[in-house]
């Protein structure tokens, strides 16, 4: 710190004052009392405390600090908000309610007033706080990996062994439990892989891990995201609530099981009340309009009151699903990303058919004649969810009944 006393004491302004500013509110957030900051910085003490807890007026209230914030999104306290926060703390209120009064999420108001209230007093004070976090928002930062070869180091190892960031998050936590030094998030280590120029670990280590990819995949929140298809999906939650309690047939489940090297493709379909089973042969091609062509072909040998609906996942061979519903007259409902329960008789049927068409074989070589055989095995086999009758003894029942 190169800063001390001025040989020129008279007043300079804000503009020539902002380097000696920045250091004093520094030192303040590094623990330095104010008097001793002025005295390090090389200003009066009157200057320091108006520097730290803004201008007062006449009736002893913060009114304005000298210390100006630059323009940010609202992921950040405004120091609007943070002098509600210290009126509200003040009168006694407690963090949540307070964050209620701001819209804001209780951690954020807990955390702030953690980190800048007083430690003897707990007083909080609200321009001495946005000072802070003004100094603590500068960029760009030094990397805690930059600085600390120590950690580094222990990051790089645990890379090469194929560690996850977070297995090596907790295992730093736990051999170190006492040295804040060697503690680090996952993020900060996924931020010294991808982010460009930072230069704290080396990129060929993105081959470590389980990704392997060198670049972040950008993800869209929600309410961005393109749509699935060009025609609208409807989602299951829309769906009857008659097909949960499977008491009426005809609501079916479908999926494909894909061959080796993604080449080839059988087409899946399964009776929710009976289980029973419609295997549609595909052979190479698994476009939308080789499925929805299948899928018209397979559904049209099925009976009217057996066509009530077909649960789908949002996989791109069902873009047609709009052509198929209205050949078929037969409603798609589509199921959450990432939600194969939503569809549980139907990927437990996909397991069971695994046992005729291993993974990683040319489902080619199948015939619409060998699937149809598969097809009969399967419905003839005893199930437990069925009392022990047969997928096929549960349908000609239904079919007898309705006949």
């Amino acid at each position: 710190m190169v800063f001390g006393l001025r040989g020129v004491r008279a007043p300079q302004g804000r503009v020539k004052l902002s380097a000696e500013r920045q250091a004093y509110l520094d030192l303040v957030a590094w623990g330095v009392g104010t008097v001793e900051a002025c005295r390090m910085v090389g200003v009066s003490r009157r200057t320091g405390h108006r520097w730290r807890f803004g201008r007062p007026s006449r009736a002893g209230r913060e009114v304005s600090s000298p210390v100006r914030s630059e323009s940010r999104s609202g992921r950040f306290l405004s120091v609007d908000e943070r002098i509600v926060i210290a009126d509200l703390w003040r009168a006694g209120r407690s963090v949540r309610s307070i964050a209620v009064e701001l819209g804001r999420d209780p951690s954020t108001v807990s955390r702030e007033v953690r980190r800048n209230a007083h430690p003897g007093s707990g007083d909080y004070r609200p321009h001495a706080a946005q000072a802070r976090a003004d100094a603590r928002r500068a960029r760009p930062k030094t990397g805690k990996l930059a600085v600390n070869p120590r950690l580094r180091q222990a990051v790089q190892d645990g890379l090469d062994r194929r560690w996850s960031p977070e297995q090596i998050v907790r295992r730093l936590r736990r051999d170190f439990p006492d040295q804040p030094g060697m503690h680090v998030t996952h993020e900060t280590i996924y931020q010294a892989l991808y982010v460009q120029g930072r230069g704290e670990l080396r990129r060929e280590l993105t081959r470590a891990l389980r990704t392997g990819r060198a670049a972040r995949r950008p993800r869209r929140p929600a309410g961005q995201r393109q749509p699935r298809f060009t025609a609208p999906m409807v989602m299951i939650s829309d769906r009857p609530a008659e097909v949960d309690d499977r008491a009426v047939p005809g609501h079916w489940e479908g999926d494909l099981i894909i061959g080796k090297d993604n080449a080839s493709a059988i087409g899946t379909l399964v009776e929710r009340t009976t289980r029973y089973v419609l295997l549609t042969h595909l052979g190479q091609g698994r476009t939308a309009e080789h499925v929805r062509d299948a899928l018209l072909t397979t559904i049209a040998t099925l009976p009217t009151h057996l066509k009530r609906s077909l649960t789908w996942d949002q996989g791109a061979e069902m873009a047609l699903h709009h052509q198929f519903s209205t050949a078929a007259d037969m409603p798609v409902y589509f199921c959450d990303p990432h939600s194969p329960w939503q569809r549980g008789s139907n990927e437990n049927t996909n397991g069971l058919l695994r046992q005729y068409f291993p993974k990683g074989t040319d489902l080619t070589t199948h015939s619409p004649e060998h699937l149809a055989a598969v097809a009969a095995e399967l419905n003839g086999r005893p199930r437990k969810t069925l009392g022990w009758d047969t997928p096929a003894e549960r349908l000609a029942k239904l079919l007898t009944e309705t006949s």
